[in-house]
């Protein structure tokens, strides 16, 4: 009976710990100490942390029809972000040394208000978790949906040409 119950302390000590260890990695600064680098990653407490599951277009991207898609995108950002508490919780790391994580603004997703304001694209090869929303976005024809914009990658991979 003795050993059960060793077992049950110590398996429920390993859960303890694993719990604090998960808390430990959600990262929350206050608003003065963050800042929206582009339109799909934020600066906070001198680390660059890309939204998951989302690609916004490039600063410099504009669409077709003169929109600046790009600047759009990192103005929105910001402006859901600014005065705002942010957490996020890192899920990897991507070259150039970004923080892939899932980040929020007194708990609204970012990644998900920026695909559903049309300001970013679900990243569906990473992540199926914005497509509803990206859906939305284009049936309503918000943001990136009513410009003649092409896809983050594609502006990406002509320019690679181009160079």
């Amino acid at each position: 009976m003795k050993s059960k119950t060793v077992k049950r302390s110590r398996t429920t000590l390993a859960c303890h710990r694993l719990s604090l260890a998960a808390l430990a990695m959600v990262i929350a600064l206050p608003a003065d100490a963050q800042k929206s680098v582009d339109g799909d990653s934020i600066e906070m407490g001198g680390k660059t942390y890309r939204l998951h599951g989302v690609d916004a277009p490039d600063v410099a991207q504009i669409c077709a029809d003169g929109w600046p898609a790009g600047h759009a995108a990192e103005q929105y950002l910001a402006t859901l972000i600014a005065g705002k508490q942010l957490s996020c919780v890192p899920l990897g790391t991507e070259r150039g040394g970004e923080i892939i994580a899932i980040c929020r603004a007194d708990e609204v997703d970012l990644g998900a208000a920026m695909v559903t304001g049309g300001y970013a694209y679900a990243e569906v090869p990473h992540s199926a978790r914005y497509i509803s929303q990206e859906a939305a976005a284009a049936s309503a024809l918000r943001g990136i949906h009513a410009h003649d914009c092409v896809t983050p990658w594609e502006w990406r991979a002509r320019l690679g040409e181009e160079r």
